[in-house]
């Protein structure tokens, strides 16, 4: 019998959602607040959701329940893991908020609420708000879940050099300011309200608003210099001087024509460049390059003036180009060099020194042929570009962010998200728009005098119209008066800076910009002991100033009701930790337990064989993955790459098999007693005695099983997948405690294994292998022990999925593939098993 399930589940009811705002000299503090009521007879989860802008460190979280307010702690990362972990061997409801580095961050947090009773959550955030084209944007994300009958929001505004204007922006689903915005301005402060009405709410989707509030404004400017402004020793420095000249530009435009580009990527990218090159001043140089597994120059060995003709030109040549072949980075930054790094004595030189030479870097995918190691390019790019500033633009989920994030900081530019949605084009185009008019490059902001200290990056390779360069520093007592030193294009100007009040967010601000630079700092350093000490300083401020960075978490802990949270949503943030995923090729991650630290490996599988991931006999669970083939890396053609296609998870009961969870992209089929089959593709929930399944459609499936036992299954699918590209799964053990101790299988065995990585500074102290040894190959070098085993491990940095968010960068301890079979104590065919 096969039955798809229909429920309509009854939620909490959300009784109030307010978002107040205070944005004070550009520095937003922003808290969000909901309250919920439980009016069911029974137990049930409420869920509070804020999505954070990337820029933000969370200040503050707490929920009050029965009357009691829990207030989170901002905690050193492994500090606050062990907080969570205590609680939750406890029975207690616990929340374990990091970041992750996305454009938009979102934080969420799960709760029980008992019948009749009201639970409340307060989220505090801070951000500088950047200008870009002219204005400064605060986007408020709006999510209550549904219409609430009691809808607020404030944002108050004061600047200190004068309001020239201040507007709210049309919800993204309408095209008028929403209705009930009420907008008071003075000279120097501003009031902007927004309370709709149950209709209102109702009017732009029945399920509630699920849409950014958007305020814009921007600022008087009296001065040259800028606007300086002090509080009890701390200085801002706000620089944005208007009515300057245009300096004419270098542009080379280099775009990925890849296979992944096909469709409506490449369709977005063409009608982006089109009107990009029909916004091209007449004293703009450009150039164009297209690149796949080849490189294409539209005019070989010189960039062109952009006259009526050259544009024309260009945009033929944008509309034929199509999507094919691989992806080489590598080829196409060295193609790009010869246009913005050429000496002027040197006969092909077009370039004038007058011009300021940029390049726009788009490509959707990671570097698959030709130079694919990231440090490689990362070197080759940073010794060819020379003054050139690269931005780059990574379009879609699958682009190698962390490489054109590097590979824009070391080479005076800035990297952005392109998101694959409808308005794609625009995000290209509004990206294009903030880098196309530079007013000045090559700028050092001095302070004379030696009046200020511990001052934040004060040199910036470009600026550019409609934007603000922004330093902050600490004050000497004694300082009266501030004198900066200005110069810019090869010239230079001095002058006396006017020191202003401001209010005490100037010292929170200079921890916010200093703990963002040691960050930045640690990402561009390559030597392991400059990265600890970098990060155990952005760690130190971080703790001080309560703020929740990449090297600090936020942990509250409340008494709980029901002993076993249910699972969460894959997406943003959870109270699930994944201990032991594989995913991918497979390659293993295994989080060590004593420290903040993984172990890594890969098995090279061979397709159609059908691994034992997890065998308990104790509990009755064992867990099978059935391996199909993906196409091999062109530098690697003998190596067999494979991915799970179907997870099998088995649960016995009284020796005999009890129910069967066969999970595949396209369905989940139940089998026990009855068989239910279910759709991937929509949302729903199945329980039975002593399981529980529920899909979050097109994400993924959680598996809970006994008491601390949760497996979760992720569907990857690509839309537009490159050559080495597949749908496949990814298998997580989301919750192991509840496996016994003598567990077996792939990753069952790690569930309760005592490893241990001992660092080691002598190279010859261990017997390490040649590649580790290669310089530049390893971070550090350390021993792994295991039962009676020692293993030779090197830290690297490397692309991981060993969290629910997406692939990302992180260091983890190597174990090379000539020692992985003493690390499984069994030869790979140990675990192959003849079905699945």
């Amino acid at each position: 019998i096969t039955r798809i399930l229909k429920k309509k589940i009854k939620k909490v009811i959300v009784t109030d959602y307010h978002v107040q705002c205070m944005v004070v000299s550009r520095y937003a503090h922003t808290t969000v607040q909901s309250s919920v009521w439980n009016q069911l007879p029974i137990t049930k989860e409420a869920a509070f959701e804020v999505d954070l802008p990337s820029s933000a460190f969370i200040s503050n979280f707490s929920i009050i329940s029965n009357g009691k307010d829990y207030v989170a702690h901002v905690k050193e990362r492994m500090a606050a893991r062990k907080i969570y972990d205590a609680a939750k061997k406890q029975g207690k409801t616990a929340g374990l908020v990091a970041t992750k580095e996305r454009e938009i961050e979102k934080f969420r947090v799960a709760v029980s609420v008992p019948p009749g009773s009201h639970v409340s959550f307060s989220l505090t955030y801070e951000e500088l708000l950047s200008r870009k084209l002219g204005r400064y944007e605060l986007t408020l994300g709006l999510q209550p879940g549904q219409p609430v009958q009691n809808l607020s929001v404030d944002v108050r505004i004061t600047e200190q050099s004068g309001l020239r204007f201040v507007k709210a922006l049309p919800l993204r689903t309408r095209d008028e300011v929403p209705p009930s915005t009420q907008i008071k301005q003075s000279s120097h402060c501003a009031h902007v309200h927004y309370n709709p009405s149950l209709q209102q709410q109702k009017s732009l989707s029945p399920k509630g608003l699920n849409a950014d509030f958007i305020v814009q404004y921007d600022v008087e400017v009296r001065d040259l210099i800028g606007d300086i402004q002090t509080h009890d020793g701390y200085f801002v420095h706000y620089f944005a001087p208007r009515d300057l000249p245009v300096i004419p530009k270098d542009i080379i435009f280099v775009l990925d024509i890849s296979g992944s580009m096909i469709g409506t990527k490449m369709k977005q990218t063409k009608q982006a460049m089109s009107t990009i090159l029909g916004d091209l001043r007449e004293g703009d140089f450009f150039n164009i390059i297209t690149f796949s597994h080849r490189v294409q120059i539209w005019k070989k060995g010189r960039t062109v003036q952009a006259s009526r003709q050259n544009i024309r030109d260009a945009k033929e040549f944008i509309r034929k180009i199509s999507a094919d072949g691989w992806t080489d980075i590598n080829a196409a930054l060295l193609a790009a060099a010869q246009f913005v790094n050429v000496r002027p004595s040197s006969s092909r030189s077009t370039r004038s020194p007058h011009r300021v030479p940029l390049i726009i870097f788009l490509t959707d995918g990671e570097a698959t042929i030709g130079v694919t190691a990231g440090e490689t390019i990362l070197r080759n790019a940073q010794e060819a570009l020379g003054s050139a500033s690269l931005f780059g633009l990574a379009f879609g989920d699958d682009a190698d962010y962390p490489l054109l994030r590097r590979l824009a900081l070391e080479n005076r530019g800035v990297s952005r998200m392109v998101y694959e949605d409808a308005d794609a084009a625009l995000q290209f185009k509004g990206f294009y728009d903030e880098v196309a008019s530079p007013l000045l490059s090559d700028i050092q902001l001095s302070y004379l005098g030696q009046q200020a200290f511990e001052i934040t990056r004060s040199f910036f390779p470009n600026y550019f119209q409609g934007s603000e360069l922004v330093v902050v520093g600490q004050l000497k007592p004694a300082a009266k008066q501030l004198k900066v030193a200005l110069t810019a294009n090869d010239s230079k100007q001095k002058c006396a800076g006017v020191m202003e009040g401001a209010g005490s967010f100037v010292h929170r601000l200079w921890a916010y910009f200093t703990i963002k630079e040691l960050l930045l700092a640690k990402l561009n350093s390559s030597d392991p002991l400059i990265q600890r000490l970098l990060v155990e300083k952005a760690t130190n401020l971080s703790l001080r100033y309560n703020f929740v960075t990449p090297v600090t978490s936020l942990v509250v802990v409340k008494p709980d009701v029901d002993d076993t949270p249910k699972p969460t949503s894959p997406g943003g943030h959870s109270f699930i930790h994944c201990s032991v995923p594989v995913d991918g090729d497979p390659h293993f991650v295994i989080r060590l337990p004593k420290k903040d630290q993984r172990l890594c490996f890969t098995v090279d599988g061979e397709a159609n064989d059908v691994l034992r991931l997890v065998e308990d006999t104790e509990r009755g669970i064992t867990v099978d993955g059935h391996l199909m083939l993906a196409p091999s890396k062109q530098d690697m053609p003998d190596r067999t790459r494979t991915y799970f296609d179907q997870i099998t998870i088995t649960v016995a009961r009284n020796g005999a098999v009890g129910v069967t969870i066969t999970l595949t992209l396209d369905s989940v089929v139940i089998d026990g007693e009855e068989t239910v089959a279910l759709s991937t593709s929509h949302s729903a929930a199945v329980t039975k005695p002593g399981v529980q399944v529920v899909i979050n459609s097109h994400q993924g499936c959680w598996i809970r099983l006994k008491k601390d036992v949760i497996f979760l299954v992720l569907f990857h699918r690509y839309d537009h997948q490159s050559y080495l590209q597949m749908a496949h799964l990814g298998f997580y053990i989301a919750e192991g405690k509840g496996l016994s101790p003598h567990s077996q299988g792939l990753l069952g065995q790690f569930q309760h294994a005592n490893l241990e990585v001992v660092q080691l500074q002598d190279p010859h102290a261990a017997n390490f292998h040649h590649g580790q040894l290669r310089p530049g190959a390893s971070l550090a070098l350390g021993v792994l022990k295991h039962k009676d085993v020692l293993i030779p491990v090197s830290l690297q940095e490397k692309h991981l999925k060993d969290t629910l968010g997406k692939k990302h960068m992180d260091q983890c301890w190597v174990v090379p593939k000539v020692e992985v079979e003493k690390l499984l104590g069994l030869s790979y065919l140990s675990y192959v098993v003849d079905h699945i």
